[in-house]
């Protein structure tokens, strides 16, 4: 794609399948770090805090360059920066691969499964799919000048969303209405609360504002921190969390696709007029919980129109502004064209594409031949199976193997990006160094305590910066330059 950056940050479930007291996911999840940096040396572990909930040991670098790590009791997997979109599914599943293949090797295979979902139907808690996009400093950061962005993004689950049965708890879906943040279900105090048996995303429920500065509690559309993670004069990071994880890979390539295109046409000033939601968060979860799949919205001029409508027209301007850009413009356009297409027909089309569609045809198959109903305990296991990174057990991988997954990436190059970053990014300078302290060994890599020295840490590794053996720290503010060399030359000088 042009002149962009993308990464994403998946936060895993751990479903515990035995009654084990006294082993708890967090216990599971710190053993699954320790094999990964410990045993398998897949990277370095932090010597430093990185911040008050992240002391040193939480998580590191892996050799390609991407961050494993647990936040709040979750795994988390931090991708490297990419700039395709087939190198972005590439590391996406390496990190799938790389949790999963640790479970298996510690023996824990038939005691606990990894979810790649984003919720948990026992405690309504909700973790993240976080999606980066580097930006520059003129991108018009404002709510007016964001307002494009929130209606596609509100409108994108349709072909983003991962789906879930039922809802979250009235206490636990909070919206905001004017400055406040109250409980959706008081928005429903009169009259009986109506049973939903199946929406198409799992993260609408907890999102409470349309702009935030922080990512907890306080959940929003687009989340206004800004921590470039590269030369703050030139670039701006895009932070969403609203967004689903996928297992689709076509719809993981769509998601951030179609985002970076609207991005671009904002930056450029040729993104569609007149398209402001009225109410962007109750929309989000409108949509989602819409039975019938008709996603009307309502907009700021009072006229009512679909989401496919919303979309077809960020399509338009897009395919205008930008058909011929490059290969994964143009496959971006075309797939994006092909899903809106089929959204108006038979949903069974959509099954490998989108996860809402492949994972309700599922449920429905499944409902139609046991005459179960939605609120049977059967369905939300079969929901989480749809996610379960074990390739016998989950219901992806089964439609994988039936053929009616279409792939946007080869085992081949999964396997590949388990252990190697991209090398048309600062992703591979970063690889280069942490290669570099793997093969000098435990005393420089774990740091030493010299005779009446205190003790220094061998290395500090940051997104934009790093330094080793107490040198001149070395910034990497541009992300698309690959530091390669310089990183070189840095660990060759005294």
């Amino acid at each position: 794609m042009l002149n962009r950056i993308f990464g994403l940050e998946t936060e895993y479930g751990l479903l515990v399948n035995e009654d084990r007291p006294d082993h708890s996911p967090t216990w599971f999840a710190h053993q699954i770090r320790n094999y990964l940096f410990q045993v398998q040396r897949r990277g370095v572990l932090d010597l430093h805090h990185r911040g008050h909930d992240e002391p040193p040991g939480n998580g590191g670098f892996l050799t390609n360059a991407g961050r494993m790590y647990l936040d709040m009791g979750h795994l988390e997997y931090a991708s490297p920066e990419c700039q395709s979109l087939a190198d972005l599914v590439a590391v996406d599943r390496a990190g799938d691969q790389l949790l999963q293949e640790a479970i298996e090797a510690l023996g824990f295979g038939e005691t606990i499964s990894l979810i790649k979902n984003n919720i948990d139907h026992e405690t309504d808690a909700t973790f993240g799919s976080h999606e980066n996009y580097l930006v520059t400093r003129r991108f018009p950061f404002s709510r007016r000048g964001l307002s494009p962005l929130v209606t596609f993004l509100v409108t994108r689950q349709i072909f983003t969303g991962s789906g879930r049965i039922g809802a979250a708890n009235p206490q636990d879906a909070w919206i905001q209405m004017d400055r406040l943040i109250v409980p959706r279900g008081a928005l429903r105090s009169h009259g009986p609360q109506t049973m939903i048996p199946y929406q198409i995303s799992q993260r609408a429920d907890h999102i409470v504002n349309d702009f935030f500065e922080w990512v907890q509690q306080n959940r929003a559309i687009v989340n206004t921190r800004d921590e470039p993670l590269a030369d703050p004069n030139q670039y701006r990071r895009i932070h969403l969390l609203l967004g689903d994880s996928n297992m689709a890979e076509v719809a993981t390539a769509l998601k951030m696709g179609t985002t970076g295109l609207v991005l671009q046409l904002i930056e450029e000033g040729k993104a569609p007029a007149g398209v402001e939601l009225d109410e962007p968060v109750e929309t989000l979860q409108e949509i989602s919980q819409d039975q019938e799949r008709q996603w009307i919205v309502r907009l700021q001029s009072g006229k009512t129109i679909s989401a496919i409508d919303i979309q077809e027209q960020f399509l338009a301007a897009a395919r205008e502004a930008y058909a011929g850009q490059d290969e994964e413009t143009d496959w971006v356009l075309d797939q994006w064209e092909s899903v809106l297409t089929d959204l108006r027909g038979d949903y069974a089309k959509l099954v490998g594409r989108v996860d809402w569609a492949s994972k309700l045809w599922l449920l429905e198959s499944f409902r139609e031949a046991e005459q179960l109903e939605w609120q049977d305990p059967a369905l939300k296991s079969l929901d989480l199976e749809y996610h379960n990174l074990r390739v016998d057990r989950g219901l992806y991988f089964g439609l994988l193997e039936e053929g009616r997954v279409p792939r946007m990436t080869t085992d081949k190059a999964i396997a590949l990006a388990m252990e190697h970053p991209p090398r048309n990014t600062r992703a591979f300078g970063r690889g280069e160094l942490i290669r570099h302290l793997l093969a000098a060994g435990p005393a420089e890599v774990l740091g030493e305590q010299a005779q009446g020295q205190p003790f220094f840490p061998a290395y500090v590794i940051n997104w934009s910066i790093v330094q080793v053996d107490g040198r001149t720290p070395f910034p990497m503010p541009d992300p698309f330059k690959t530091y390669v060399q310089d990183v070189r030359t840095y660990l060759q000088s005294a």
